[in-house]
């Protein structure tokens, strides 16, 4: 049967009408796929031990005694390598986020979706380690299908006890981890070793979020890639025909066919083995060129090359290019749209790098009392009640006192006197006293300067209300 150009290429663009992973009936495809192995996944493997260790490790280093990293959202207090950021600082941690999204941006531009098959916490726990004990127990993707198949008989339930317990126990650890970013690991252990009745909503939070990371490593799986995560579809509006990803290199390819033994190749160099297809973790075929779910996770690359290796072709068939480098056999350009994200990281990372330099460890503000007028007092005299709020960022207690910078007057704290906790907040009130000479009109600047240790750490500017001069 004859074939017209425009019917062939809705054949060959039919792959887009669906997903590897449901099935005609629109119930859920099971992924089975084959153990990876290659260049590529070890040094992803490599990788994923030192993501790993840092992971793991992060929570339980300390710096004079707090956490080097922190996310405690329930009490507003982050801590980013050793600085304490508070709800004050926040435009630094904002602008901190919007560079990192700028950042993934520009590395999505040139790279592709490197991140996500290389650095991505989802791809991470799920191929280098969840599905690294699901082969070491159920076998590689022949011996899971079977097993799937298979009725309950003794293997079957060992093998699916040992597993899930093993995912649960995997997901806990995970768990417990991701919370002491949250909490901090001393909290951990208090929720660990004090009675369920003291610490309940500590441990259900702990229940909570080892389910959901069990439900998505054992069942979800890729699904969070496809369906959850916003990232895959970002990469339709950055990706561009100079960007680098995971690509099969159809010019040298087509026209595929299966390899025979000590034929001469007239068509192109890919066998239609069909390995990449059997090694993806979302079933794609790279062949069909960039898609959605593709994670750029380099299985693929690794089983092309293993295969080209076998039938003596060059290898290389599926690698890291781009569409242009592919087509026109030309290496990576430094377009304007890549200039241009270059151009808003540096200028974002250059104000982020002068507001952490100019931070202050130290915040006060001074404001008059609201609804309180200047009050006559003896000797000529004028008064100002203040309110003051004082922010120490810091992990050492502070002493306070207050002085006029620019006028001759008096400061009288109302109460004891003004002590800052560390990474703490104290309120506080004082009058000033002012000469009616001192006074410029109805209202007079003032700077106060606030002192610890003898030495000034913030200079306040306020105004002293006083009455109108004749």
């Amino acid at each position: 049967m004859e074939t017209d150009g425009s019917t062939l290429h809705v054949e060959q663009e039919s792959f887009r009408d669906s997903i590897a992973t449901i099935d005609k009936d629109g119930k859920r495809a099971w992924i089975f796929p084959h153990k990876p192995k290659g260049k590529y996944y070890n040094l992803r493997s490599y990788f994923t031990y030192f993501y790993l260790l840092v992971f793991f490790g992060l929570p339980f280093i300390k710096v004079h005694g707090e956490p080097l990293f922190l996310l405690n959202i329930l009490e507003r207090k982050f801590i980013l390598f050793g600085m304490i950021f508070w709800p004050q600082d926040f435009f630094i941690f904002g602008l901190g986020m919007l560079i990192f999204i700028v950042f993934i941006a520009l590395f999505t531009v040139v790279f592709g979706r490197i991140f996500c098959g290389w650095a991505c916490p989802q791809t991470i726990f799920m191929e280098m380690l969840f599905r690294k004990i699901e082969y070491w127990i159920d076998g590689d993707a022949t011996y899971q299908k079977a097993l799937k198949k298979s009725p309950w008989n003794s293997e079957k339930i060992f093998k699916r006890s040992a597993k899930y317990t093993l995912f649960f126990l995997l997901s806990f650890i995970i768990a417990v981890t991701f919370l002491s970013y949250i909490i901090g690991v001393d909290q951990i252990f208090k929720i660990a070793s004090e009675p369920l009745k003291v610490n309940k909503g500590g441990f259900i939070a702990l229940l909570i979020f080892t389910t959901v990371f069990f439900l998505v490593y054992s069942w979800f799986r890729e699904q969070v890639c496809l369906i959850v995560c916003p990232y895959g579809r970002m990469q339709g509006v950055l990706l561009d025909k100079n960007s680098i990803v995971v690509a099969y290199d159809y010019v040298r390819g087509e026209n595929r066919h299966k390899f025979k033994k000590n034929e001469v190749r007239t068509g192109g160099d890919c066998i239609d083995c069909n390995a990449c297809v059997h090694v993806c973790p979302t079933g794609i075929d790279i062949r069909n060129g960039t898609q959605l779910e593709c994670t750029n996770c380099t299985a693929c690359i690794d089983a092309c090359d293993h295969m080209m290796e076998s039938v003596n072709l060059p290898k290389g068939l599926i690698r890291y290019d781009s569409e242009n480098g592919i087509k026109n056999k030309t290496k990576l350009t430094f377009t304007t749209r890549m200039k241009a994200y270059s151009v808003v990281l540096f200028v974002l990372i250059g104000l982020e790098v002068f507001l952490l330099a100019t931070r202050s460890d130290y915040d006060a503000t001074i404001l008059r009392a609201k609804g309180m007028l200047y009050q006559e007092q003896p000797n000529n005299q004028v008064s100002n009640l203040y309110n003051i709020d004082l922010i120490n960022k810091t992990r050492d207690s502070l002493p306070v006192v207050l002085k006029l910078e620019n006028m001759n007057g008096e400061i009288k704290l109302v109460g004891k006197d003004l002590m800052v906790k560390k990474e703490g907040v104290t309120k506080g009130e004082f009058f000033v006293y002012l000469n009616k000479n001192e006074l410029k009109g109805r209202k007079t600047k003032l700077e106060i300067g606030v002192y610890s240790n003898n030495k000034k750490i913030r200079t306040v500017n306020t105004s002293f209300l006083g009455p109108v001069l004749q």
